[in-house]
């Protein structure tokens, strides 16, 4: 029995064996999902092999501290944007041993959305060592936290599995 809806423990546990098979480690740099990703990802035995570390980033002081996102970022773009989880993700992989990181920072609900930047606007960001690197604009709409939380952390999974070299 899985905390996680199959379909997510499914993802993961393909993660934990391809990433496995092949030698990589994964970061996770988290603001909206609070450790989600990185708690399905550890919920497959194994996962030691594969993931190095988590950051759970919830405040913008969090983000620059830990990672080194930019507080000109953060000012000028905000911490719900693609160039926050750029930097989220760029931080995550340079502050660990993973060949592949993945960030998220977003609106999770029920408040604090804007007309600019709704309810369920989800920015995700992964990023490789080789240099590839990937970002999703996500508008989940406001389908409640828990849902937006869930809906993020299988874009999350989904994006680690792309940059997974062939």
């Amino acid at each position: 029995m899985s905390l996680f809806p199959a379909d997510i423990h499914s993802a993961a546990e393909a993660i934990i064996r391809d990433f496995t098979a092949v030698g990589l480690m994964i970061s996770t740099a988290e603001s909206c999902t609070g450790g989600l990703i990185a708690g399905a990802l550890t919920e497959i035995s194994g996962s030691s092999a594969v993931v190095d570390r988590g950051f759970v980033t919830y405040t913008n002081t969090a983000k620059m501290e830990l990672l080194g996102v930019q507080e000109q970022t953060l000012l000028g773009f905000g911490a719900v944007s693609e160039e926050t989880a750029r930097q989220m993700a760029h931080g995550a992989l340079f502050r660990s041993r993973a060949a592949i990181a993945v960030a998220v920072t977003g609106i999770a609900g029920p408040g604090g959305g804007s007309a600019e930047k709704p309810v369920g606007l989800v920015h995700l960001a992964a990023g490789s060592r080789t240099g590839a690197f990937i970002h999703r604009k996500m508008l989940y709409g406001d389908i409640g936290r828990s849902a937006v939380r869930l809906a993020t952390v299988r874009t999350a999974l989904e994006l680690v599995h792309s940059l997974l070299p062939a």
